[in-house]
Formats: C-alpha cells, structure tokens, sequence
C-alpha cells in the first residue's frame, strides 16, 4: 500500500459522511475532538498574547523609567557627589562612552508629603529639569494627567497620579515635602514648599504611586545628601542586545579610572535585568505556569482524538478488512489513521489559533466591556438591596495597582509556532496507539464474522 494511497484513505475516513446512525458515530466524534482541540487552544493562545504583552509593557516601564539600561551608583559619603555641579560633571564624563546614548543624573531620597491635612510616605527623585523631553522613555511611556510637565523652577514638582489622588492635590497647588536631615547626633526635619505643575501616570501604578519629581539641584537642599541614592541612568541603543554586557565593561573601566579619568569614589555598575533580577524571575515563573495549566486543558483535550479513532477503528473494521485482503498493508492503514489524527489536530490548530489570537488582540476592549456589564449589574443589584447606589463603587476587573491600565498586546510568533507544532506531534502521539490497533486489524477474523 503506498503512501498516496494510505492519505486517500485517510481523506475518505476524514471527509466521508456514511448514512447510517451506526457509523456516522466516529465522525461525530472526531469533529467533536476537532473542536475540542481548538477550543482548548483559545485559552491557551490569549493567555500567551495578554501575558506577553503584560511582561513587556511592565518590563519597559521598569527599564525606561526607573532602572534605566545600565546604572552607575555612587555612595552618598563619596566627596565626587557632594554638589549638583560634580553630578554634572560625572555626566559629561560618562556620556563620553561608546555606546551610551544618554546620562541621567538622580538623585532619590525617601520624604513625608503633605497637602490639604493629609500626609504620606514619597519616593523623591531629584532629576534633570529636561527629561520629560530629552529622555524617550519618559516622554512616550508618561502620560500627563494634568498640567503641563515643567521642572525648569526650581520650587516645581511633579507627581505620580496615586500619590496626587491621595494627597487630593491638582495641578498649581501646593505641596511640602518634609525630609530628616542628619546634624551630628540629632535628626533635623527639613521641610521644603513646591507648586505642582503636572500630574503623570505610567500606566502601572505599583511603580510610580509614591513618585515626586523635583529639579535635581533643589534636591541637594531639600533632602538629606547622606540618607539619599546618587544614581546615573544611562542609555544604550538596545537593552536586550548582547553588546550590554561590553558596554558594562567600558563603564565599569571608567569608573574605576582605567580610561585615564580620576576613579569615581565608592561606586559600582548595574544592568537592568541585574537590579530587576526578581521581579523579572516572578514574571517569567507566573507564565510558566499560566502556560502550564493551559496546556493541561489541550492535553485532555488531544484525548479525544483517540477516543474518536478508536471508534472509527471499530466501525472501519469491515473496510479494513477487504482492504487487507486485497493487499494492503498492515503499516498502510496504521498511517491511514495517524494522518486522521494529524488531521483533527491540523484542524483544531486552524480554528484555535485565529480565535485565540482575536481574543488576545482585543483583549483591552473585552475587559473595558466586561468591566461595565459587571458594574451594571452590580450597580443594579446594589440599588435594590440598599435603594441608593450614591456611595457604590465600581468594580475593578484588572485593579491598576496591580496591573497595566492598558496591556500592551504582542503577538510572540515563535512561540506561537512552538504550540502549534506541540500540539500537531501531540495529536500524532495520542493517534499512535488506535492507528496500530486498526493496522493489526485480522481481515481473515472479520470476514468469518460478516
């Protein structure tokens, strides 16, 4: 039996609609395994997509806006940062190295905000008054949710969006920011007054909810030099590029004064992925295992392609005996119905991947309209339990502290490809042990029977 003639048969069994209630049985069930298999798929493929695009979207915002590509750090006793006009001159120097596109000098430090009574924890970054502009991370990842982004006074702030709303400030209010400052033994509080100008939101609220931007020379006088962080964010043409590392190096040469410059006092070199080992770590193994389960479900799903052929198997056996009794092969009709299985998988594959993808692609307007048929009916539900839905609070499906407010959708084609091969080999796999049986089948035994 040849190969062509092993596929014919296998179309004949795929595509054949026999009249009888008896044998349109197994085809019932192989397009009920088709359908499994591609239903299962849907879940499997979206959860990929909407992942994908969650890691990277916080991924971007963490590098771009916090850790930057590579990070020089200073030790706050080092005499090389002891004034803004040092911190500017380290920049010049180390913007001079091949392969760094960008320096950003910062300095971070930990104060109380306050405004209108209320009083909270800050994360306070010193920065270059021109970043919002010069640097693209934060002039494309940022959007302003009021005012207009201005550091060039000296007395104006800008806000993250969480830390404004509990602060309950707008833009050109007023905000204090009181610091402790060390004097010999005693702890000195330092309060200083700035004018908000602008309020921002990086879209993942877990990163930027105790941000306050201030110009970098006012955060010499309005923290503590020696409970702060001297950091220099640079730039590179590509984080994820093999060449990090050797730009690394250079950096690392240069501060240590191998380039002929003075070594920088007490400090040290950072990647990204370095400083963001276990976020990232927590990221990937969350995946995983969403993946995992996912792929359970078509696994218990490709079951269905065996059962199916188990039962054309046994409704086939009359076909398959005058076949064989004609000449052909028992490893003709073996592959007769591992190309039946193939094919259910190949089907599953052609229905599953598209509407996965469909799903993962729209995945932002399904959940904003999921979001607002909940609320409706909770709203309506909460009204009638207590006739005034004045103080309900919508319910949040993906809360912002959390999550991104807008998930980013990327489509990775190579693991795309990955699933759909691992589910074509799955399909052959669970085949094999129906298709051997149906290939052993003994015509001389079938026939005494007919």
């Amino acid at each position: 039996m040849t190969f062509r003639a092993s596929f014919l048969y296998a179309l004949r069994l795929f595509f054949s609609h026999p009249s009888t209630e008896k044998n349109s049985h197994g085809g019932r069930s192989l397009l009920g395994a088709v359908l499994c298999i591609g239903i299962s798929l849907v879940p499997l493929v979206a959860v990929l997509v909407i992942s994908s695009g969650m890691i990277d979207g916080i991924t971007g915002r963490i590098i771009g806006l916090s850790s930057q590509d590579l990070q020089v750090r200073v030790n706050s006793y080092s005499s090389d940062v002891d004034s803004y006009e040092k911190m500017l001159e380290i920049k010049e120097r180390l913007s001079g190295i091949d392969g760094v596109t960008g320096v950003y000098p910062e300095m971070q430090g930990m104060a109380l905000a306050s405004a209108n009574g209320i009083r909270t924890g800050a994360t306070v970054r010193g920065v270059s008054p021109d970043i919002f502009t010069r640097n693209s991370s934060f002039a494309s990842l940022f959007k302003i949710c009021d005012g207009n982004v201005d550091l060039s006074d000296g007395r104006c702030a800008v806000l993250g969006e969480k830390i404004a709303e509990t602060l309950g400030v707008r833009g050109g209010d007023k905000i204090s920011l009181i610091a402790v400052n060390k004097i010999g033994e005693r702890f000195v509080p330092k309060m200083s007054q700035f004018t908000v100008t602008a309020i921002v939101s990086s879209g993942y609220q877990e990163l930027d909810a105790l941000w306050v931007f201030i110009p970098l020379e006012t955060a010499f006088t309005s923290l503590s030099p020696k409970s702060s962080q001297f950091i220099f964010g640079l730039t590179t043409p590509d984080p994820f590029a093999s060449s990090l590392g050797a730009i690394k190096k250079a950096v690392h040469r240069n501060i240590l004064g191998f380039d002929g410059e003075e070594p920088l006092d007490k400090s040290r070199v950072y990647s990204w992925n370095e400083l963001n080992a276990a976020e990232f770590e927590n990221f990937s193994s969350t995946k995983i295992l969403l993946l995992l389960i996912m792929l359970l479900i078509v696994l218990v799903a490709s079951v269905n392609i065996s059962s199916a052929l188990v039962m054309i198997v046994m409704e086939r056996r009359k076909e398959i005996a005058i076949l064989k009794s004609v000449g052909a092969s028992s490893s003709g009709i073996t592959t007769s119905f591992l190309a039946v299985g193939f094919g259910a998988g190949v089907g599953g594959v052609l229905l599953g991947i598209p509407l996965g993808l469909l799903v993962g692609v729209n995945i932002n307007g399904l959940v904003s309209f999921t979001e607002k048929l909940v609320n409706i009916c909770a709203k309506v539900v909460y009204l009638i339990g207590n006739g005034n839905a004045a103080d309900f609070e919508a319910v949040r499906l993906l809360d912002p502290a959390y999550y991104l407010q807008n998930i980013p959708v990327t489509v990775p084609f190579g693991e795309l490809l990955l699933i759909v091969i691992g589910t074509l080999l799955l399909s052959l796999l669970v085949s094999a042990i129906p298709a051997i049986k149906g290939g052993k089948e003994k015509p001389l035994d079938t026939l005494r029977k007919m």
